[in-house]
């Protein structure tokens, strides 16, 4: 079978697919260990018995709906690649407006200290560091196998961060560290909706299930949030579509914190920024 036979195949198999094509390229490619523009400049060469096993068996499981990025066993987010598999959640485009917001906030800022909580693989304190070389960046995560991906992850991007295993901020508030910018994409889905997610099917149900509305985890950490947040600090927590309110009004009960919501391409709730500059 030659490389435009193998896509032609792959067309058929994964006609269900949001993007066929693109699935078919990146399966071939990593089978031929090789770039995409290869696909295209030598359409007629064959594969190995070998090669094409293995691509007919990504194939399978692509079409069963499995994601790639745990098949390829990587992920791209924002400048960076990043190791996933299937104990944690597969970074999404979404969480570049949280990151973005974050870099905006800190840009005239110097020695920042900011946390991650619930990192999974690490990606928001990753890229983050990246490119605040010299904050302190802390990262946090309940599931010891997460925190085990993030490290590999953050030594294959050559960055160096804290790492801390616990819920939420606690083991911040446990060893007196306090900080300038909270990150935190936590699970925001309601547990009811879960079922019913394609999502549901292959990623982590601890990075999904949000509890009866969706906001245990968020009401959670913002409990937590005074302990640990300086005085005139920011928190950017990603947020389900609709949230918005709900948040901003926890947010003060739970803190004493005027939240503003920022909003997707989409125009969907997305992003909410809590700023706490006053001491309760």
């Amino acid at each position: 079978m030659t490389i435009r036979e193998a896509l032609q195949l792959a067309r058929r198999r994964l006609a269900n697919s949001d993007s066929p094509d693109l699935d078919a390229q990146l399966l071939l490619a990593r089978a031929l260990d090789s770039d995409r523009a290869f696909l295209f400049t030598h359409p007629e060469q064959p594969l190995l018995p070998a090669q094409l096993c293995e691509y007919q068996n990504w194939l399978a499981r692509r079409a069963a709906g499995e994601p790639i990025a745990y098949i390829l066993g990587a992920a791209g987010f924002y400048d960076i690649e990043l190791r996933v598999n299937p104990a944690v959640l597969i970074p999404r485009p979404e969480s570049e407006l949280l990151l973005e917001e974050a870099l905006r906030l800190t840009a005239q800022a110097a020695d920042v200290v900011a946390a991650d909580i619930g990192t999974g693989s690490g990606a928001l304190a990753i890229a983050y560091k990246r490119l605040r070389p010299l904050d302190t960046v802390y990262a946090t995560d309940i599931c010891a196998a997460a925190l085990c991906l993030a490290k590999e992850n953050a030594r294959q991007n050559n960055v160096s961060l804290r790492f801390l295993r616990g819920d939420l901020a606690q083991p911040l508030f446990e060893r007196g560290i306090r900080v300038d910018l909270l990150m935190a994409n936590l699970p925001y889905i309601a547990s009811g909706e879960l079922p019913g997610l394609a999502v549901s099917a292959y990623e982590p149900r601890l990075a999904l299930d949000g509890g009866a509305d969706g906001l245990d985890c968020i009401r959670a950490l913002l409990d937590q949030a005074m302990a640990i947040c300086s005085l005139g600090a920011h928190a950017l927590l990603e947020i389900g579509a609709g949230q918005g309110q709900a948040v901003q009004r926890l947010a003060w009960e739970r803190c004493g914190a005027e939240a503003s919501i920022l909003h997707d391409y989409a125009g969907l709730d997305r992003i909410a920024r809590l700023m706490f500059n006053q001491s309760r």
